[in-house]
């Protein structure tokens, strides 16, 4: 059911009356979901359930607020207003609370969430943009508490971008900048360092941006006054609010129940952030939880008789009930008809709803048991494969792992058979997981054929042989980038007036202006939610992290919030952000460090690359920018003033990306690393040469993709030894590069030494150039590595160093 986007203001009364009783439906629905929802997973049908009771009113007036083109970003007790939206019915609430993998009929995540969590798909089938001004918008949940937030600010930004920079196609996306968007919290949460960076940033900024905090003075067991200071988030806030001297955010309060006041505050708050792009906090007070905060646990062992009753009385759907019958709206009789009818529409959704879930099991559990039936009947094991299948078939609504794992487990009883049963069985074993496992692990990086992975290598060209720094080649390039693509920007600390740190985009801000070449804050957390929130919106932009020790302030947004947004939504979402940092060595624990082992575990869904100079920095991000998946590239901070060549063709040349290259070849050992340490492995093959050890130099390059073309392997099929040497610590990045050689592309079939790692030390790296060489490998390190090696094999020829 979608709400008539009128609203009290300019309907008549009997429009408003029949606008009242659709939301009193939508609320009722809402709720009797919420409970059913419960029971189900009490009996075990579903695993967990986390639901939106008590908060219905103020969603309902959000969702006659919340126009074509908006944007949610939400959490977990949201249904109700995707309900009022029309996009979540009763039968689909259901399905997500089951997972049913199919996503026609459980279209916020095809069961890769758990219920409530909500999105809506800004995708067509072959990854192009839908027109988003045509549809309202749901940025897709995450669990974290607050972790919504940063993405909130970048999809209100997008908005002032849309507005204010000319020659952006906004077809698809925005009518004048006249989008809002609409972030949930929970009173609780808003504890958060999120949520405090954020407010922080909005206001700063002026972006339209409305927050919704649903307050019902608890987080979980624990009273909002351990949580907030003054137990209230608005007086605690109250510092943020606008005057006629000076820009903030405009607050206002409203009690949960109360239906008017709420359509009025959150018609207000529209207003005031759509027409003037400013920041609008609606504090939603006296809201409760009727069945607590969710299904593994009962808030009736926290909460005092007394707040318990009170809870009860003030339910917002009890007092909108009330309010309804007292203004003569409807009648007791007409009220009872249609909660009835509603709780039957809910009861035969949910029905429905798992009888579709269980149709696909039963069936498979209709082939399989004939098999295991034919297979026992011809083995020697029968007796086992029997108590399988009798076990499967006492199961009476299956689950596909119950058909996976018994179907598995019988062919361990067939070993040594050979019989045409037992091939039936092993072909039924491997089509069913065949079609089954991508349900669950598809599309954690774009699978169309504009993946960055794709894009064809372009060499630089060179029409002459003038050096340049580094940073020069940056520069030039980022300004060849801005002029191709209108919709890219860059912003982060110190980015914008002084071109940042290392002068890579210098100048730029004084010809595109601060909007596309921006300052930002010191926060790390929300210039990353910027990022993200505004490629939501479809524009490009580049968020600079000033250092890559830095990162871990982000790592959180990063890791939970992009790099898995194409997976949770099953391809129906895409945020193509670039993460620009730069890193590794230089001098002191807090700007040298590398801590690659944990970005390229917690990143999985990001590509991860690690250029050697900023020629192939360049080129990484002029491949980026030709595809639409999220990125991190990381600069070498050391390299800024080396010099190199300066390309002709800026902005053109791509550096391929899953894609190592050989700087020297050699026949004794394969030597393989990335970044800075790279230059040192580089002079180090040259000295050891004159040892009489020719050593074959590989730059890895590109760490998430690494090497999709077995390069490495087909090193070693030559050299037959192999050493990684990383400035992660023992066990990082070294450990990662050492199994993708060895384990899945094979190496050791070719080893005639143990492979082996050369790493930095555990710790940080220590101050100065002293520190540095005696925490990170250097040259003398890496000789001596090398040397040892070649020695093992060959104690005559490499006699022992020392």
């Amino acid at each position: 059911m979608k709400p008539n986007p009128s609203t009290s203001s300019d309907i008549s009364f009997d429009d408003f009356k029949s606008q009242i009783l659709q939301d009193y439906e939508t609320a009722v629905t809402s709720r009797e979901c919420s409970v059913m929802g419960r029971r189900e997973v009490l009996s075990g049908k579903a695993k967990f359930g986390i639901f939106g009771d008590g908060k219905e009113l103020p969603q309902l007036a959000m969702a006659r607020a919340f126009q074509d083109g908006d944007f949610r970003s939400g959490y977990y007790r949201d249904q109700t207003f995707m309900m009022a939206l029309g996009y979540l019915s009763p039968k689909a609430f259901f399905h997500g609370l089951y997972a049913t993998t199919d996503l026609e009929k459980e279209p916020m995540s095809a069961g890769r969430q758990m219920g409530g969590h909500f999105v809506t798909h800004s995708l067509n089938e072959d990854g192009s943009w839908k027109n988003l001004t045509e549809q309202k918008n749901s940025s897709a949940d995450i669990s974290c508490t607050a972790g919504q937030m940063p993405r909130l600010l970048g999809l209100a930004q997008a908005s002032k971008i849309y507005r204010n920079i000319e020659g952006i196609d906004r077809t698809n996306f925005s009518k004048n900048g006249d989008e809002v968007a609409w972030g949930t919290i929970g009173n609780a949460s808003t504890s958060e360092g999120h949520f405090f960076e954020t407010m922080n940033a909005a206001g700063v900024m002026q972006v339209p941006m409305v927050i919704c905090i649903w307050d019902d003075e608890y987080g979980i067991s624990v009273p909002s006054e351990y949580h907030t200071t003054k137990g209230d988030i608005s007086e605690a806030l109250s510092g943020l609010q606008r005057d006629d001297d000076k820009k903030g955010f405009e607050i206002l309060k409203v009690k949960g129940w109360d239906y008017t006041a709420l359509i009025h505050a959150f018609e207000n708050a529209s207003d005031i952030a759509r027409e003037g792009h400013v920041p609008v906090l609606i504090h939603v007070t006296e809201l409760t939880q009727p069945q607590g905060h969710s299904t593994s646990g009962s808030h009736e062992r926290y909460k005092s008789s007394e707040r318990l009753e009170w809870e009860r009385e003030n339910d917002c759907n009890k007092r909108f009930r009330e309010w309804i019958l007292e203004n003569g709206i409807s009648t007791e009789e007409d009220l009872k008809k249609v909660e009835r009818e509603i709780k039957h529409k809910v009861r035969a959704a949910k029905k429905e709803a798992w009888s579709e879930f269980l149709k696909p099991q039963l069936a498979a559990k209709k082939e399989l048991v004939p098999l295991l039936d034919k297979a026992a009947s011809q083995s020697p094991n029968r007796a086992f494969i029997n108590k399988l299948k009798n076990d499967l078939i006492a199961i009476e609504e299956p689950l596909k792992k119950d058909l996976a794992s018994k179907s598995r487990q019988a062919l361990r009883y067939l070993l040594g058979e050979s019989t045409p049963e037992k091939k039936q069985l092993q072909q039924w074993v491997d089509d069913f997981l065949t079609t089954n496992e991508p349900q669950y692990s598809s599309h954690l990086y774009n699978e169309l054929g504009n993946k960055a992975t794709k894009v064809k290598q372009v060499l630089p060209s060179y029409s002459n042989e003038d050096e340049v720094d580094g940073r020069i080649i940056l520069r030039d390039n980022f300004d060849a980038l801005f002029t191709k693509y209108p919709e890219a920007l860059v912003f982060g600390e110190d980015t914008g007036n002084i071109g940042d740190v290392n002068q890579g985009l210098e100048g730029l801000q004084k010809k595109y202006g601060k909007l596309r070449v921006a300052d930002t804050g010191i926060r790390e957390t929300t210039i990353i939610g910027q990022g993200i929130g505004m490629a939501l919106r479809g524009l490009r932009p580049i968020a600079e992290i000033q250092y890559l020790d830095y990162i871990l302030y982000a790592i959180q947004t990063l890791s939970d919030d992009l790099a898995t947004l194409m997976y949770r939504t099953v391809g129906k979402q895409k945020a193509p952000l670039i993460v620009r940092t730069r890193g590794h060595r230089l001098e002191g624990i807090w700007h040298s460090g590398s801590p690659m082992g944990g970005l390229i575990n917690l990143l999985r869904g990001m590509y991860i690359l690690v250029p050697r100079n900023m020629t192939q920095a360049a080129g990484f991000y002029n491949t980026l920018m030709k595809s639409d998946e999220p990125a991190l590239i990381i600069e070498s901070l050391n390299g800024y003033r080396l010099k190199e060549k300066k390309p002709s063709n800026l902005g053109e040349f791509c550096t391929p990306i899953g894609k190592v290259e050989t700087l020297k070849e050699g026949t004794d050992i394969t030597l393989l690393s990335y970044g800075s340490t790279l230059r040192i492995v580089e002079k180090v093959a040259n000295d050891l040469l004159e040892v009489g050890i020719d050593a074959e130099v590989i730059d890895a390059q590109s760490l998430l993709p690494f090497d999709l073309e077995h390069d490495v392997v087909k090193s070693l099929q030559k050299t037959n030894r192999f050493l990684v040497i990383d400035e992660d610590v023992p066990g990082g990045c070294s450990a990662y590069l050492l199994q993708e050689v060895v384990e899945k592309q094979g190496g050791y079939r070719y080893l005639d030494s143990a492979p082996q790692t050369l790493s930095a030390k555990a710790h940080r790296p220590a101050y100065a150039s002293d520190g540095d060489y005696f925490s990170k490998p250097n040259a003398e390190d890496i000789f001596e590595k090398v040397y040892q090696i070649m020695h093992e094999s060959d104690p005559k020829s490499y006699p022992v160093l020392r």
